[in-house]
């Protein structure tokens, strides 16, 4: 799976009736056999305040991380989080997250600051090719990690 973009924003009313303004969308453009797709996410911006703790880090980081100019904040890593955990969303367009526990669930086990190596691809190249998403799994990192010390 090549990926061409990772991105995350906040929705505004589109009318004074709508309630858009209570929500984030993030988005991970890719293309695989061929034809390119986009997964988007959509899910209640309160958890923008809440992350933290879904990441086990301390303190109110977003940025997450800086990869050149570019700030990589926690809405611009939901969708990607989500299809690195449930590679099935690859077949899908759209999901929807609306509770704090969900969200939780895709996080768990993902090893979010490897993800830097996929905004760098993005920043240094323009793209980011995933040959599997178990190298972002924290698990897997550290199965890896300790068949190289025992070698």
């Amino acid at each position: 799976m090549r990926i061409t973009e990772v991105k995350g924003y906040e929705l505004e009313k589109a009318q004074s009736n709508t309630s858009e303004d209570f929500f984030n969308r993030s988005e991970v453009t890719f293309e695989e056999d061929g034809k390119e797709k986009t997964f988007h996410v959509l899910y209640i911006r309160y958890f923008d305040k809440t992350f933290p703790e879904l990441l086990e880090i301390g303190g109110e980081n977003d940025p997450i991380f800086q990869i050149g100019d570019r700030e990589v904040s926690f809405k611009d890593i939901i969708a990607l989080t989500c299809l690195i955990k449930n590679p099935g969303f690859r077949q899908r367009k759209r999901l929807y997250i609306n509770t704090q526990e969900e969200l939780s669930r895709y996080f768990e086990g993902v090893d979010v600051p490897k993800f830097r190596e996929i905004f760098e691809g993005l920043e240094n190249k323009g793209e980011y090719i995933l040959s599997s998403p178990l190298e972002f799994l924290a698990q897997a990192s550290h199965n890896k990690n300790n068949r190289n010390v025992s070698l």
